[in-house]
């Protein structure tokens, strides 16, 4: 894990006191040993989020409290399998980041410490409900949209047009140029999985995936893989969440946007304590800190961007922008129960991931 943490100075308090004769020290009580400072607290973090805001929210939140920040960035169904692995020892105290959907599973399954923070006065709405259709476990953070980016320079060189919709993707000319992400170990991919599930029905979804199947390079462990292949050239089209797009945007990366034209899903970002966790007050504490307008607040120091979940903090335009995207009604019940979403994801297994697809 990589630590970050604010150290304490120790104090040389015998070479500050004055020299006395020992006459006098022989007539004096002697001292008391100076008190102790009392130790670090430590915190175990799980984040599934960009490397960069992991590490940040890290490197603040210890700067403000003192406390020594553990952190290791994994998928969020790494975090997943991890947290289940270790339900009768857990080693992480903390989950931050990532969909929502892995974090209701695991509330279902028993592996989350529920609690209520007095900053939730400060959330949307649809942060404070999550809360609650959790069993006040899962918290949301931060929101966010999926999406197509695709390389414009790449595009132009290639003679393409842009697609426009979630049809375009299957389209013959974008075979082996489109790269998405696992959605057994991302979040990100089962949000894609369970998005189109809702778009299209069930089975007409299968003979669409099947079908992108073919035009697919690769899938990536994680859903943020795709911002820096589309920025380089090396896919052409990525599908994930748009807001790992806007950051290389903003550093003139040729990257353009699309809000799929049928509809599209979204993700709460969610924060969660691990049920058993060995740190539970310094949990509490980022927990706490964490839905704080000082901490969701966008600074240059990180290339993520989301819409933040307490309303005071600042967000650039073009993160607010999406939030005019054509939204389907997403069920996060339904699709962040654990059966459903293991049902959706052995068919995935068994139609996707071994039918013939494009070569990277």
């Amino acid at each position: 894990m990589k630590p970050f943490w604010v150290g304490l100075s120790s104090l040389a308090v015998a070479s500050a006191l004055p020299l006395m004769p020992s006459s006098v020290a022989a007539q004096t009580p002697s001292l008391q040993p100076p008190s102790v400072p009392a130790a670090v607290q430590t915190l175990n973090i799980l984040c599934s989020t960009d490397a960069d805001w992991c590490e940040s929210k890290a490197r603040e939140f210890s700067v403000a409290s003192g406390i020594r920040v553990n952190i290791v960035r994994k998928a969020t169904g790494e975090v997943f399998a991890q947290l289940r692995a270790e339900a009768a020892n857990p080693k992480a105290d903390l989950w931050y980041g990532g969909t929502h959907d892995p974090h209701l599973q695991a509330a279902n399954e028993g592996l989350l410490q529920p609690y209520v923070s007095a900053n939730m006065k400060d959330q949307y709405p649809w942060s404070a409900d999550l809360l609650a259709k959790s069993g006040n476990q899962v918290v949301g953070i931060y929101r966010i949209t999926l999406g197509l980016g695709y390389n414009r320079d790449l595009m132009a060189k290639k003679g393409l047009k842009p697609p426009a919709c979630w049809s375009d993707l299957i389209k013959p000319e974008f075979a082996g140029e489109i790269e998405t992400s696992n959605p057994t170990t991302s979040g990100t991919g089962y949000t894609l999985l369970a998005t189109i599930v809702q778009l299209m029905g069930e089975d007409r979804a299968f003979d669409y995936l099947r079908a992108l199947n073919r035009n697919v390079n690769r899938y990536t462990t994680s859903g943020t893989a795709q911002r820096q292949s589309v920025a380089r050239g090396e896919s052409l089209i990525g599908i994930t969440f748009l807001d790992e797009f806007i950051p290389e945007m903003f550093v003139g990366a040729p990257i353009e946007v699309v809000l799929p034209c049928e509809g599209t899903g979204y993700s709460v970002g969610a924060m969660s304590i691990v049920r058993g966790a060995r740190n539970l007050d310094a949990a509490k504490k980022f927990y706490d800190w964490a839905l704080t307008a000082d901490a969701q607040t966008i600074r240059d120091q990180t290339r993520v961007i989301a819409i933040p979940s307490n309303r005071a903090a600042w967000a650039p335009e073009p993160v607010k922008a999406l939030e005019r995207a054509r939204l389907i009604n997403y069920d996060f019940a339904k699709f962040g129960a654990s059966a459903e979403r293991k049902r959706l994801l052995e068919r995935w297994e068994r139609e996707i991931k071994n039918a013939p697809r494009a070569k990277p």
